[in-house]
Parts: C-alpha cells; structure tokens; sequence
C-alpha cells in the first residue's frame, strides 16, 4: 500500500515520536521527585538504558507504553489490524528485547520496576508508586 503523505511529511510525523521524556515517563519523575527520591535518567551504562534508575537502591524502572510493549490482555495493546505480520514480528522482538534488559539488570543485582501506561492514567494507581518502592 502506497503512503498517503509525501517522505518529507512522513519524516516530519516520525521526529515527532519521542522516546525520551514522553508524558507518562514525566508523570512517573513527578511523583518520584515529590517524594523525595533522587534519579537518574537513561543511564547508557546499564542493559535496556532505563528510564529512571535510582542507583542508591540499585532500581531500574522502565516506564513502557503498553502497545510497543505487549502489555498482555490490555486494551491499549491491541494489534493492528494492517499488515499483521510486520506488527506481529516488531512487537515480539520489543518484547524480547526487554526481557534480555531486565535479565541483564538482575544478573548485575538491580531490582527492575516496569510501570506500564495504563497504570500511569489511573491516577491511584500511580500515586500507589513511592509506596511500592519504599516496600521493595
């Protein structure tokens, strides 16, 4: 199937996907600055460069958007209907792809934390975040 924009437009709509300091991984950094943890973030040194690692508390938290990632049995996950296969292939090696980070990252002694987006946009639950982490 032909594009239905130019390859300038469409290169102008894929910069303006971010990786970095997307909305969820801002509220996540808002919480955990108002309760007073300390961060840092994308750290390149460790496997899957996390967004948020608290290095004191040897935590690694990935702040994950549930359809990149394959939240399982979430609505916000659901597969598109367009070209399946090449869906189906990128998503499964994201998939993969973060579970050789989070192996890594325990084989070197960090705890992982994976917030997912539907948690994010349920106010509760994420104020529930330092909580989880001060019991951790």
């Amino acid at each position: 199937m032909a594009d239905v924009v130019t390859p300038e437009t469409r290169s102008r709509m894929m910069a303006g996907i971010r990786g970095k300091d997307t909305k969820p991984e801002m509220l996540v950094r808002r919480v955990l600055f108002a309760e007073g943890l300390r961060f840092r973030l994308h750290r390149r040194d460790l496997p899957g460069a996390p967004d948020i690692a608290l290095p004191g508390k040897k935590v690694a938290i990935f702040v994950h958007g549930c359809f990149w990632h394959r939240h399982e049995g979430c609505g916000y996950a659901k597969m598109p209907a367009t070209r399946p296969e090449f869906w189906k292939a990128k998503l499964e090696g994201n998939a993969e792809r973060d579970e050789r980070a989070i192996q890594a990252l325990r084989a070197m002694g960090w705890r992982v934390l994976i917030v997912w987006e539907c948690a994010i946009r349920d106010k509760e639950k994420l104020s529930t975040l330092p909580k989880v982490l001060s019991d951790w």
